[in-house]
C-alpha cells in the first residue's frame, strides 16, 4: 500500500469511504471549473473516477492518491501522477495534478502534497521529468508549479475542449540542483 505522509498530510490509495467525500467535492462548480469542460461529476462518475486512478496504479506504478488530513482523517481531495493521454503532443510523460475541497483552499495543503509526489515520481518511481498542464487563467494552479520549481515549455489547446494549456516540466537534474 503505498502512503506518502507530509508535516499535516497522509497521501494513500482509495479506500470505499473515500467515494462520498470525494464526490462532494467533485460536485462543487467552483472546484471543477477549471478541470476538462468545468462540469462536475456525480457519484456515480467518481466511482469511475477512482477505479480509473487505482487501474493506472496496477498499470503504471502510479496513480492519484487521497489526501487526508492528519489531524483529523478528513477527506481533502487527490494529488497524483498520470499518464494525460488527452494530449498526444506531449507524450511520452507523466503529469502531476491535484484537487481539493474549496475549503482547504489558501491554506497550503496543494502545495504540500503537491511537493510530496513530485518527490515521489522522481526519487521513489525514478521517472526522469514530470509535467503540470494547467488551463490558462488558473492563477492558483499556477502558484503551486512555480512553487514545484516547474518551468512552462507549450502552449497547446485542448484538443477536446479548445481551452488554451500551459505546460510546464521538470526534470530529475533540475529538481535535484
Amino acid at each position: 500500500m503505498t502512503e506518502i505522509r507530509t508535516p499535516r498530510l497522509l497521501l494513500r490509495r482509495w479506500t470505499d469511504d473515500d467515494l462520498v467525500p470525494l464526490s462532494e467535492i467533485n460536485a462543487d462548480p467552483e472546484v471543477m471549473r477549471w478541470i476538462g469542460d468545468g462540469s462536475t461529476l456525480d457519484l456515480e462518475q467518481t466511482a469511475e473516477w477512482i477505479e480509473r486512478s487505482e487501474d493506472e496504479w496496477d498499470e503504471e506504478g502510479f496513480g492519484l492518491l487521497a489526501v487526508e488530513l492528519l489531524a483529523s482523517g478528513e477527506l481533502i481531495g487527490a494529488v497524483g501522477l498520470s499518464v494525460p493521454e488527452f494530449l498526444p503532443e506531449v507524450l511520452p510523460a507523466v503529469q502531476i495534478s491535484w484537487r481539493l475541497g474549496r475549503q482547504f483552499w489558501g491554506q497550503g495543503y496543494a502545495s504540500e502534497a503537491a511537493h510530496a509526489t513530485l518527490e515521489f515520481a522522481l526519487q521513489d518511481r525514478g521517472l526522469d521529468r514530470v509535467i503540470a498542464i494547467n488551463r490558462a487563467g488558473n492563477e492558483d494552479s499556477e502558484n503551486v508549479i512555480r512553487k514545484l520549481g516547474m518551468e512552462q515549455h507549450l502552449n497547446t489547446t485542448d484538443p477536446e475542449h479548445g481551452h488554451l494549456l500551459q505546460v510546464h516540466s521538470i526534470d530529475l537534474t533540475e529538481y535535484e540542483a
